[in-house]
């Protein structure tokens, strides 16, 4: 099969998660007998210092014409910093979505057993979690109206959803409780926020078309609450941008990492990967950044946009193969963990293609 693939590598440790991410394609295009070509273009800060632009055209005009994206991540200090800068880079990211119509970020949170000593959950609450977690992108405070008033004193962010948001994105996690535990939580805040209560409402619509699946409405913060007391009661949670935003990050930590943690943006057309992880760049030039996301995020994309299955499986099981091997970047690493296990980020990522390299390819791929 040839697919058509751009490499956004973003600020920080993007540029060296997504140098794993490429190389686990690669040995998987090896191995299964496909065609990948890969382009390669530039978001965020280094965009901006280029062009002027977080998100320039020639890039956009790229990621519309491929098949799918393996993107790093967007941010500089620089930004963080001075507040009154007008391009930033988190623009280009935002612009992206909107541009390309990705409405919806899947985030799933499993727990590799190996894992268990690496958050700081007991292990007997974590043990068995997996859930997925479908973010609103495209709405929410994000990209309502903002701005300042009464001198610069006061400031403002529009929290603001429209009903077919809703609804698409509803469908999809609806579709998705079908091939799991066929049950889905929606997250919310109806007792005060309008936004919310349409949003509950579309939700409870929405559900009436799937008759074979439960809904549950939980007020967000009794969710954030509920995740760490017993996070094995989720399987499928759909939710607004902000609060997705949040939680997710707090999920991280039922995986030990958010070193460990892939997503998925997608739409109607192309689908985009990623870490869930930030551009970190305290960490960045070190070598220590953990590549499994990216490489994680290889597996997803692979699976959704391309519909390789089987492909998908065989990076999953070199990352748990790896993993069970006793291999640890130093964010997953406890004190049990010997030094000469505790791999860098190119080191994780030759574990893994030597897993790869074991792989029985079907007869019916060969």
């Amino acid at each position: 099969m040839r697919k058509r693939i751009v490499i956004l590598p973003g600020d920080g440790i993007g540029k060296e998660v997504t140098t794993e991410g490429k190389r686990v394609l690669e040995k998987i295009a090896e191995i299964f007998s496909h065609q990948f070509e890969y382009d390669y273009a530039t978001i965020g800060h280094d965009a901006i210092e280029a062009t002027g632009n977080s998100l320039p055209d020639g890039t956009l005009t790229k990621l519309k014409n491929c098949d799918a994206i393996l993107f790093g991540a967007v941010g500089h200090p620089k930004y963080d910093n001075d507040p009154t800068l007008k391009v930033r880079p988190e623009q280009g990211l935002l612009k992206m979505r909107k541009e390309l119509g990705l409405y919806a970020n899947l985030r799933p949170i499993k727990l590799f057993d190996e894992l268990l000593s690496a958050s700081s959950i007991k292990p007997e609450i974590l043990k068995g979690s997996d859930i997925l977690f479908f973010r609103e992108l495209t709405g929410d405070v994000y990209f309502g109206e903002k701005g300042r008033k009464d001198d610069g004193k006061t400031a403002f962010d529009l929290m603001i959803y429209h009903k077919y948001e809703v609804e698409r994105i509803g469908h999809k996690a609806f579709q998705a409780a079908r091939t799991r535990k066929k049950k889905v939580t929606s997250v919310d805040k109806a007792n005060v926020l309008e936004s919310s209560r349409l949003w509950r409402e579309t939700m409870q619509e929405v559900g009436k078309q799937y008759p074979d699946i439960q809904l549950e409405h939980q007020f967000v913060d009794s969710a954030a609450m509920k995740l760490i007391q017993n996070p094995r009661s989720f399987d499928v949670v759909v939710t607004g941008n902000l609060f997705g935003d949040i939680l997710t990050d707090e999920a991280s930590q039922i995986a030990g990492s958010m070193g460990m943690l892939a997503s998925a943006s997608v739409g109607d057309s192309v689908g985009l990967y990623e870490p869930i992880h930030g551009s970190a760049h305290d960490i960045t030039g070190k070598g220590i950044a953990n590549p499994l996301a990216s490489i994680l995020s290889v597996a997803l994309l692979l699976d959704i946009s391309f519909g390789m299955k089987e492909e998908a499986e065989a990076v999953i099981k070199a990352v748990e193969q790896t993993l069970k091997n006793g291999y640890r970047t130093v964010d997953i690493a406890d004190s049990a963990i010997p030094k000469d296990k505790i791999l860098n980020t190119s080191t994780m990522g030759n574990q893994i293609l030597k897993e790869l390299s074991m792989v029985n390819v079907p007869i019916s791929q060969s």
